[in-house]
């Protein structure tokens, strides 16, 4: 592939802050960037980075994408939830029902995650986020399997999941009904390009997949702006 899964990037008020809050919750690296964001990074060089962006749009909803994170045993679930809320972060009620194991909290920033029980056989052997867990259609999860050329892991009820072939983190989408989107996403995917790829090609290839080209095709800097077939925000890195 001429692509590869850079970075899942936050929009926030206070990007130090919140990346301040993750490095302490999954106990991954901090550390600036030349262009002002802060990155924590996976203690696997294969895996993504998370990135923390200047962001001072409004919240105007629930995410489209939140983490799922996984638990070795009820006592370790116990211990990431009192340590999230250490941090700063807070119990969240979206309706979950008193039965459901997994639970539901938002870090500072109000970006709602779970922390999912032990013995999750769907996120085993996938590491401490088990899963950025997406609201989409068949069809996005479609596009991002072959955009990524992860091999789809579910497909079943208009759900969707995929996974790196080297294994990680799964990227899932729940099917309909999607929420509207209200406006621009605080969470979306950044891509990178490999070492030989053609930037202009791969952007195109991206597009012929079902992407669409934004009004002004810029993103951050050296970052193209495209939208998915669900019409979320994702970014390709041009170099670095």
């Amino acid at each position: 592939m001429s692509v590869r899964l850079f970075a899942i990037c936050f929009n926030a008020t206070r990007p130090s802050d919140l990346a301040r809050f993750w490095s302490g919750v999954l106990g991954w690296e901090s550390t600036g960037a030349p262009d002002g964001d802060v990155t924590i990074l996976p203690p696997d060089a294969t895996g993504f980075r998370v990135r923390f962006l200047p962001g001072r749009e409004p919240r105007t909803g629930r995410n489209r994408a939140h983490f799922d994170l996984t638990s070795a045993s009820p006592e370790d679930q116990r211990q990431t939830v009192a340590r999230v809320l250490e941090l700063g972060g807070t119990h969240l009620d979206v309706g979950q029902l008193p039965e459901e194991e997994h639970v539901v909290l938002a870090d500072p920033d109000g970006n709602e995650f779970c922390v999912i029980e032990a013995g999750n056989k769907f996120l085993a052997d996938t590491g401490v986020v088990g899963a950025l867990a997406c609201d989409g259609t068949r069809e996005v999860g479609l596009f991002w399997s072959e955009a990524l050329g992860w091999p789809l892991v579910w497909d079943q009820d208009q759900e969707t999941a995929i996974q790196s072939p080297g294994g990680g983190t799964k990227i899932t989408w729940g099917g309909p009904p999607v929420a509207p989107k209200t406006g621009p996403n605080r969470l979306f995917l950044e891509l990178a390009l490999t070492a030989d790829a053609d930037g202009d090609a791969e952007v195109d290839r991206l597009v012929s997949l079902g992407a669409k080209r934004t009004a002004t095709g810029e993103g951050h800097g050296d970052r193209t702006l495209l939208l998915d077939p669900d019409g979320n925000e994702f970014t390709v890195r041009r170099r670095g």
